[in-house]
């Protein structure tokens, strides 16, 4: 059995879990970004609804529908694969999507844009300046390295889509030091 949980995004939110399910008795699960799996065990429907109250108050969501659950796998590969990975410079997006979840690039991404309301594209983008944000204010690579780490094919090409996303150039925004212009990658 496995459960799926909106806003599971980063390594503290695994941890947030696995203490959550600790609390419950229940151990010996996978937990990954965006899902338990429970393996063999079973959980009845009162320890998930106790489990989905908990996590509610934590800023999780329980997610039941098949189309939302996969919704969430995307956003988890995404998000995987722009702030975990090292560096993006040879990799697709379409090609690491289907090899970690099994459909075809075009299903998901017309599903994708039908649930969320902007392309995957789109949202692959706002994670890439996300991660191109976070490069910046850490202030330790060029902004050639930080292109190339990111997957853009110049400074130039992602100078161009940062302003286009921000409004602001990187420089200008490595000079703010403003923390509060990086947005939870969740909330993308």
């Amino acid at each position: 059995m496995k459960l799926y949980i909106k806003n599971m995004v980063c390594n503290r939110c695994l941890l947030v879990v696995e203490n959550v399910l600790k609390q419950e008795g229940i151990e010996g699960v996978s937990i990954s970004l965006g899902e338990v799996d429970f393996g063999p065990a079973s959980i009845n429907d009162e320890q998930i609804e106790a489990l989905g109250h908990k996590f509610e108050k934590l800023g999780f969501e329980l997610i039941n529908d098949k189309k939302s659950r996969l919704i969430e796998k995307i956003k988890s590969v995404v998000i995987e694969l722009v702030h975990h990975q090292n560096g993006l410079e040879n990799t697709k997006l379409s090609d690491f999507l289907t090899k970690h979840i099994a459909y075809e690039y075009n299903y998901l991404s017309s599903l994708f844009s039908s649930v969320e309301g902007m392309t995957l594209e789109r949202y692959f983008i706002l994670q890439k300046i996300e991660k191109v944000k976070e490069l910046l204010v850490y202030d330790e690579l060029s902004l050639t390295q930080i292109a190339f780490q990111t997957g853009y094919s110049s400074p130039a090409h992602m100078s161009n889509q940062f302003k286009s996303v921000t409004g602001l150039s990187p420089s200008h925004f490595k000079g703010l030091k403003n923390a509060k212009l990086r947005n939870s990658i969740d909330n993308l």
